[in-house]
């Protein structure tokens, strides 16, 4: 899933390192996106991984657990947000927390 250091996964790190251009208009946007949100860290993470989860993009789940969890996010918590999505989006969730708590556990 993941090589690098920051828990990128691979594919995200060939994007950046591929396509300089690109990346960079990416992480303008990221950070577009962040700077006007009225969410706190923490509870922006929660809600990413939530996201992600819902959409089953399990590639981005090491690196947003790592920076939940350097936002003083708990592993309850970490699953809560994976899980909370289970309702309106089904079993699919499900498949995430394997990853998420492996992320948590290791760093």
């Amino acid at each position: 899933m993941s090589d690098g250091q920051l828990g990128m996964s691979h594919a995200f790190e060939v994007f950046m390192t591929e396509a300089p251009r690109h990346a960079q208009a990416w992480m303008e946007a990221v950070e577009g996106v962040e700077s006007a949100s009225a969410l706190d860290k923490k509870t922006n993470e929660l809600a990413y991984l939530a996201v992600l989860a819902a959409l089953r993009l399990e590639s981005g789940i090491r690196f947003h657990v790592l920076e939940a969890k350097r936002a003083r996010a708990s592993r309850e918590e970490v699953i809560s947000a994976i899980l909370v999505g289970l309702p309106a989006t089904g079993h699919g969730v499900t498949q995430v927390p394997p990853a998420a708590i492996a992320a948590y556990d290791a760093e």
